[in-house]
């Protein structure tokens, strides 16, 4: 059947298998104990199987291409710097059959509820410590039980809504729970980029393989975020760290996906026990919060007092059960590592029966029993520290001092449980599973294990019907971290009959979101996108001041020219002094540009960022390149292009809400003031031979000019076109007019018959203008002119920005 696609003399399908065999051992998820493939992954293998080379080299370059288009990006660290790298996909999924995904979800749900009664307890009653089924030490020296959060309920009555667990196969072909990420359960917005990538890479074979789809989950659990909320009317909103955190790029495209508002703790007060958020129509309430800062940092006034993250009073909030949470401040104290090791006896107490899905052997040290049996067992255990939530066996790379060394050194680990057993904890080591990876034409082995994520619905816990696979770098069962160079796989579930196609776009919640769409814009969003606005006008400028002074100089100028030497003193810094002042003069504005668009990428578009990154790419090269004198011109006009690009880019794709307005009012007030410091300097008297011709090229209005005047660049005909004429977008008076409108459209500004501050000192600005000729245009009024701009901006940014 599968050689009837191939037309006479055209090969077969390729062989993978004979040399994976070899490698995968008896351990692998594609292949059984006896080496045989596996059901529910032979069709993929004979599809795989049956593209060459340069046709998959071409689909996995689709997929990535994907993926740099939407801005997918991780943050490397090392100790000096941070930079954006591309998304590590491994091009193959994982595949489980429905039956088995049914059995792991039984498991992690059972858990779940075992998760729940435990953090209730914790936060509640005290009974498990009382009953001697915990350790008050697990309580009382962890950093993760917040004592200020006992006794406090969640407004829902829930305290976990969301969860998120780790899970490998060891080499009897069980599954276990590596590690529990309760409290802020991250990569779920990574899960979708993932899919999407993979249906660019597989798109026939996905649309008929009965592939479950993950839609749906986010659909339930966007719907049940409103019912959380209930019939209050406050914001949704999702609360992150910011962009230094390394999934800044998941928060923004999760909040994105879900109609939330992406806000950091900046953008929220505590106003009599309600939460609000600063936006440009004043402080608005808030409902619901999914917060993905850790719990400790997130009120510096009742947990810890050194964060710059958090917001004062929001603990007080939630005792007073006037904000919802996803899940409960405090609950990382389940990711606890020496809790596991008593979970499954709490088990069988609250259900009677052993977990259907066991976590790691785990034993704490602080009981001799248990420290005895991980001194005996050393060989074949991981020790580490007993507090820590970061998991020991799925990555010990992203915090290496928590486990000890092997080999050599077993006499001062022993010394070192005796002495410290209570801040310790003993771990098996098992061998994880493989699965396939394609590199160099040929299918390898690489040891893997799988998230998956759990979201409490009306009709109890849902688990999402895929996931997130975290594939090692090499044989190394520990470097599955992408700062070692570990890969990320999209999990399939395979079943027998065809599947649901839900779609987030046709739930009823896109229907209660539609309702409130006006939607509110934080204060700090909104500066961000002001800025943005006006660095991108400044690199512009710039850009052009440039070009016309190396034009010039390509004409036979001298550097010591009086219009040349009048632009460096006037204008400019010193160019000719400087190689490096191109990139630094409109390199500099570019890069602050990129660093405010970053803060917002819940409401900016990934080509817009894209191209952003480009301009600064492009920039950065002429630092790098030895350009010839003649060619600057012509290197400085491409990047022009580039940023005119963008900026129309950004102009067309943005929606007309609030946000596109104080972009572009970053444009019209930055753009006309820099046109006032223009012609202040070029109309004067003391301007040398040439200025006024410089003005119109730097103002990028030569053609509207000599269409309007049939005479030779005269001063008062320049002050017309670049200072008065409101027809003309590169003039004063055009960006104040626009400025104006944009104003009056901002919240509050037309809600009472008494003019704003803002609105007041705009309009005596348009006035003004309007009401002047040209010949009034002197320097003097031009400087007058530019300082009353930044006055408007100024109260812009008390009106609506701080």
């Amino acid at each position: 059947m599968q050689n009837s696609q191939h037309t006479q003399g055209t090969p077969g399908p390729r062989d993978l298998l004979t040399g994976y065999r070899q490698q995968a051992g008896n351990r692998d998820e594609m292949l059984d104990g006896a080496g045989n493939v596996k059901p529910v992954w032979q069709e993929f293998l004979d599809h795989l199987q049956r593209l060459d080379d340069v046709e998959l080299t071409h689909r996995f370059a689709r997929g990535g291409q994907y993926l740099r288009d939407a801005g997918v990006l991780y943050r490397q660290y090392d100790e000096t710097v941070s930079v954006d790298r591309g998304w590590p996909l491994s091009h193959l999924p994982v595949m489980l059959s429905e039956a088995e995904w049914r059995e792991i979800s039984a498991g992690l749900i059972q858990r779940a509820d075992l998760l729940e009664h435990v953090v209730r307890d914790l936060y509640g009653p005290g009974e498990l410590v009382a009953s001697g089924q915990l350790p008050a030490t697990l309580l009382t020296q962890n950093p993760a039980w917040l004592r200020p959060m006992v006794g406090v309920k969640p407004a829902n009555g829930n305290f976990l809504n969301l969860l998120s667990f780790e899970i490998g196969r060891g080499p009897n072909g069980k599954w276990w729970v590596i590690s529990d990420l309760i409290e802020a359960p991250s990569t779920a917005g990574f899960v979708i980029e993932n899919r999407v990538a993979m249906t660019k890479i597989f798109p026939n074979f996905f649309s008929r393989s009965n592939v479950h789809r993950i839609a749906g989950f986010f659909q339930d659990f966007q719907q049940q975020l409103f019912n959380l909320r209930g019939t209050a009317k406050g914001q949704i909103a999702l609360l992150s760290s910011g962009p230094a955190n390394q999934n800044y790029a998941e928060h923004a495209y999760i909040a994105r996906y879900l109609g939330m508002l992406l806000v950091e703790g900046e953008d929220l007060i505590v106003q009599d026990g309600h939460v609000m958020v600063r936006t440009v129509a004043g402080p608005k309430p808030l409902s619901l919060l999914w917060n993905r800062v850790p719990s400790a940092l997130c009120d510096p006034l009742e947990l810890d007092q050194t964060s710059l993250i958090g917001t004062p009073g929001l603990v007080d909030a939630l005792r007073q059960q006037q904000l919802h949470m996803v899940n409960a401040v405090g609950a990382a104290v389940l990711e606890t590592r020496a809790l596991m090791a008593f979970l499954p006896k709490i088990a069988r107490q609250h259900f009677g029966a052993a977990l259907k899905l066991p976590n790691i052997a785990t034993w704490w040290c602080g009981q001799e029993t248990a420290r005895d049996h991980v001194i005996k067992n050393r060989d074949t255990m991981m020790v580490g520290s007993a507090f820590s939530t970061v998991p020991l066996m799925a990555d010990s790379a992203s915090s290496p001092d928590t486990e000890m060394p092997q080999g050599p050194g077993q006499q001062e680990i022993t010394a070192l449980l005796r002495r410290s057993g209570r801040e310790l904890v003993g771990q098996e080591a098992i061998t994880l599973s493989t699965t396939p990876t394609y590199e160099d034409g040929a299918l390898v082995a690489r040891p893997m294990c799988i998230r998956l994520f759990l979201a409490r619905t009306p009709d109890g816990w849902q688990v999402m019907p895929g996931g997130y696979a975290r594939v090692s770098a090499g044989n190394d069962a520990k470097a599955f971290a992408m700062q070692r160079g570990g890969k990320v796989a999209d999990v399939w579930i395979r079943g027998d009959q065809p599947v649901e196609t839900p779609s987030l776009l046709v739930s009823g919640a896109a229907e209660n979101r539609a309702a409130s769409s006006r939607a509110a814009l934080p204060s700090r969003a909104a500066d961000n996108l002001f800025w943005l606005g006006r660095y991108v006008e400044r690199a512009e400028q710039n850009i052009r001041l440039f070009r016309a002074y190396y034009a010039r100089i390509n004409d036979g100028a001298a550097h010591d020219a009086p219009l040349l030497a009048f632009m460096r003193n006037h204008l400019m810094q010193d160019v000719d002094a400087r190689p490096g002042a191109m990139a630094e003069r409109f390199g500099t504005p570019l890069d602050m540009a990129l660093n405010a668009a970053r803060k917002i990428g819940d409401r900016f578009s990934p080509d817009g960022l894209m191209a952003l990154r480009a301009l600064v790419a492009t920039t950065a090269d002429l630092d790098q390149r030895d350009i010839p004198l003649e060619e600057v011109p012509k290197e400085i006009s491409q990047l022009l292009r580039q940023i005119t690009g963008f900026a129309g880019l950004v102009h067309e794709n943005m929606y007309r809400s609030d946000g596109w307005r104080f972009l572009s009012l970053g444009i019209s007030l930055e753009r006309a003031a820099n046109i006032a410091q223009l012609l202040s300097q070029l109309v004067g008297d003391d301007a040398p031979d040439g200025a006024l011709d410089l003005a119109l090229e730097v103002g990028d209005s030569v053609v509207s000019y000599h269409a309007r005047f049939s005479i030779l660049a005269n001063r008062w005909a320049i002050t017309d076109i670049l200072g008065v004429d409101d027809q003309n977008p590169r003039s004063i008076r055009y960006h104040v007019s626009r400025a104006k409108r944009h104003i009056a459209e901002l919240p509050g500004q037309n809600d009472s018959h008494v003019l704003s501050d803002l609105a007041r000192k705009i309009l005596l600005l348009e006035t003004t203008l309007a009401a002047s000729a040209p010949s009034a245009l002197t320097p003097a009024m031009l400087e007058k002119v530019k300082t009353d701009i930044w006055d408007i901006a100024d109260a812009l940014t008390q009106a609506h920005l701080v």
